[in-house]
């Protein structure tokens, strides 16, 4: 199975130890969403946009680590999408995103340049 990640699990990111089981596959844009900054993570919303992100060859314990991780409290919500590498898994944020800096660049890695600017 795949998973597709935009923040904190890419690459050299906070919690990309997660990934250490993972292949990875490749960069890919996804349209259709938007970034937000949450803080320490981001959130993809449906929306105009694109997201930058990385797509993983998981198996199904990683998933299940990371469906505890992140749809623990309705956070966010698994849905598939699909991708140059196949379908793949997306955890979309489910809460609302009222006053919460968009990153436009759709891009989790230069959120700091957007807040420079």
């Amino acid at each position: 199975m795949r998973i597709i990640v935009y923040g904190s699990l890419r690459r050299k990111q906070g919690n990309s130890h997660w990934m250490t089981n993972g292949q990875w596959l490749g960069d890919h844009q996804i349209s259709g969403y938007a970034l937000y900054n949450l803080g320490h993570y981001p959130g993809v919303v449906v929306g105009e946009g694109q997201v930058y992100c990385e797509v993983y060859r998981i198996d199904a314990s990683t998933l299940g680590e990371l469906d505890a991780l992140r749809t623990q409290g309705g956070e966010y919500k698994r849905t598939l999408v699909q991708t140059p590498y196949g379908s793949a898994w997306l955890y979309v944020y489910q809460r609302s995103v009222r006053g919460k800096q968009r990153i436009d660049s759709g891009n989790w890695l230069l959120r700091d340049a957007q807040e420079q600017s």
